[in-house]
């Protein structure tokens, strides 16, 4: 009986015009997004290829220099793009894309993305998670809100109960028939977006299991939503009312609450502007060690630790060069202070991120969208792991140029030379993402509250159904 009634509604809701338009573009609207992420990806792809390349070109190419103005010259690294990133671009576009190694400062990804964009892009742009996050569940109640109202305005409800057809046999067959229209829209763009993915093989490893989850949990938010819907539709009396009420529910859990967490997350933790941040680390720098002053106190205190340590009365006397020495220690109290600021941004950004997972409790669409962008590595968690990587790599980069002048020059030789061989041998940055088990483990918490929305929700479907006024 629940197939056959799931089987009636989709076959009425395929005869209905406003069903087939809205359908036509649901997946005209898709299919262009995932065809512009897709352009959007490979081009990108290509400029981070080129870019990369003539980074490394330029810093293996360079001349005979003293390694600490090599330290300055510095180099690249760029933040690789993911395939799964057609889905989703989370935070990409607002996070930059390469981030400048140089002596003695720790700098911010640049290039942003959308620095280049119009003024008309703030209205957003259409890619396929803008899409499946927000105008699919609103296509779902606008195809469903009337799911039992309209059969109470024709009399059928009071006839099919009359019948012995159980109300929560009739909620399921009615939310099959449904959800089999969703199916309908979305299947052929997640085809489309394998196809594209699995040809983009020079952009990294596309991974189909992490895509089939990724469309598993969007399955479960549309659930959700199919739920509510079904909800609501129970317990108005008239079809207008569930519209309305619906459209309100929509606002509120994709618009409203989203805004309000938001809001709520910097109002109790709020992240320092630029310049307050650059303040702060200045202030800590004037207090320790710089590595070009030699004759400050923290430097004086230095070298009286080391001629000590040695047994010898000169810096001449020293086995290595003490300049080199001075510029590494240096380097590594800067770094030491840098990782203390950036851990308070840490700290900030997990303040707020308690907050969004104590407001998914009011809204399906924040577990969800995080959930997404995690696992199309686009979240802020990706970036700063990435942000971490290349910071590792620059102190290890900045200790091995340092080392390199300490080691094979006397104490004053600032005319020191490495030849080119030296700097070619420096192997490039090489990042290693977090693994998708990682990330899974590490949003338990959001899909357990998915899970609790989709239980919670079904639960409320079945006592709704048999509450409800037939007449």
């Amino acid at each position: 009986m629940i197939f056959t009634i799931a089987f009636k509604e989709l076959k009425e809701r395929l005869r209905e015009g406003r069903f087939r338009v809205m359908a036509i573009v649901m997946i005209a609207l898709l299919a262009v997004a995932v065809m512009i992420s897709n352009n959007y990806y490979q081009w990108v792809n290509r400029q981070h290829t080129e870019a990369r390349e003539n980074a490394r070109s330029v810093w293996v190419s360079q001349d005979a220099k003293n390694p600490h103005s090599a330290a300055h010259y510095g180099t690249y690294a760029f933040k690789p793009k993911y395939p799964l990133s057609l889905i989703d671009q989370g935070i990409d576009k607002y996070a930059g894309v390469s981030i400048y190694l140089e002596g003695h400062t720790r700098n911010e990804a640049r290039y942003m993305a959308a620095q280049d964009q119009a003024a008309i892009s703030r209205f957003g742009d259409l890619t396929p998670d803008f899409v499946l996050l927000f105008i699919i569940p609103l296509f779902i109640i606008l195809t469903g809100f009337d799911a039992f109202t309209s059969e109470r305005e024709s009399g059928t409800l009071r006839l099919l109960k009359s019948q012995g057809v159980s109300s929560v046999t009739l909620a399921a067959g009615k939310w099959l028939g449904l959800f089999a229209a969703v199916l309908l829209i979305i299947v052929p763009v997640f085809i489309l977006s394998i196809y594209f993915l699995s040809k983009a093989k020079d952009f990294g490893e596309f991974n189909a299991g992490v895509l089939a989850l990724l469309f598993l949990f969007y399955l479960a938010y549309y659930a959700v939503f199919s739920n509510l819907t079904l909800i609501v539709s129970a317990w108005a009396k008239k079809s207008g009312i569930s519209l309305v009420v619906l459209l309100a529910v929509w606002m509120v859990a994709c618009l409203g609450m989203p805004k309000a967490a938001s809001r709520f997350a910097e109002s109790i933790s709020p992240y320092p502007t630029q310049s307050q941040f650059m303040a702060a680390v200045a202030e800590d720098e004037r207090n320790g060690l710089d590595g070009h002053d030699p004759f400050s106190t923290q430097a004086k205190k230095l070298e009286e630790e080391t001629l000590k340590k040695y047994g010898v009365d000169s810096l001449h006397k020293l086995p290595f060069n003490w300049d080199g020495y001075l510029m590494q220690r240096g380097e590594e109290h800067t770094a030491e202070i840098f990782d203390k600021h950036y851990g308070q941004l840490k700290t900030i950004h997990e303040n707020q991120a308690n907050v969004y997972r104590l407001a998914s409790v009011l809204s399906p669409y924040l577990p969800a969208r995080f959930l997404s962008m995690a696992l199309c590595r686009t979240d802020y968690t990706a970036h700063a792991h990435f942000s971490d990587a290349a910071e590792k790599y620059r102190l290890a980069l900045m200790d091995n140029l340092n080392t390199h002048f300490a080691e094979n020059s006397k104490y004053g030789d600032w005319a020191y030379k490495a030849d080119k061989s030296f700097y070619a041998g420096i192997p490039d940055f090489s990042y290693e993402p977090k693994s998708y088990g990682d990330i899974i483990h590490a949003n338990l918490g959001g899909i357990g509250v998915l899970l609790a929305w989709l239980a919670v929700s079904a639960l409320l479907v079945v006592w709704s159904v048999r509450k409800m006024n037939i007449l």
